[in-house]
């Protein structure tokens, strides 16, 4: 019992980590969850706006696209040369991978200013890299429709996720001044 105590206490700093991660994870989760029923069967606002802006971005590059909201799922859809390219759902308007950066951040260190200015500046550049995601998976249900499942399973999810960590790192070793936990 003596062991187990001493062990505890040796990681506690990480076990106290972990449990608020795992809370705010959960409690964004179900927010997040009640906010998607909320709209069901029609597309979320973000959704929709994140569709619409991939879509914009696309034609500024010459490519003629258009978006539409499906009737009874949730999903708005990029149209180009009168065809639905792609779909995109609730799952990839990126708000769960704010939830996950928003989760660490949270559970990581005490809020302070440098944090105040740090979540808004992540979650952009969360935002820029998930359209960026959804750009090049037009273009590759376009182009190499057979590397669809493959780009958007594993690798464009490696590649937000990968933003993610990068900025994980960012604040823990530049801008957080409880580096000492790490």
């Amino acid at each position: 019992m003596h062991r187990i105590k001493e062990m505890v206490n040796e990681f506690k700093p990480a076990i106290l980590f972990l449990a608020k991660f795992v809370g705010i994870y959960l409690l964004g989760n179900l927010l997040y969850g009640w906010y998607i029923t909320s709209w069901y069967p029609a597309p979320d606002p973000v959704t929709s706006w994140v569709t619409h802006q991939s879509a914009d971005i696309l034609k500024l590059f010459g490519w003629d696209t258009s978006t539409y909201n499906h009737i009874v799922k949730p999903t708005t859809y990029i149209v180009y040369d009168q065809k639905s390219i792609i779909a995109v759902y609730e799952g990839c308007n990126g708000l769960n991978v704010v939830i996950i950066f928003l989760a660490f951040l949270i559970a990581f260190g005490p809020i302070s200013k440098k944090l105040i200015w740090f979540v808004p500046l992540g979650i952009f550049i969360i935002h820029i890299s998930n359209l960026a995601r959804i750009i090049l998976l037009f273009l590759v249900s376009l182009k190499l429709p057979d590397f669809l499942y493959f780009t958007h399973k594993y690798l464009f999810t490696a590649f937000i996720f990968l933003f993610v960590f990068l900025l994980w790192l960012w604040w823990i070793f530049k801008l957080s001044k409880s580096r000492e936990q790490v």
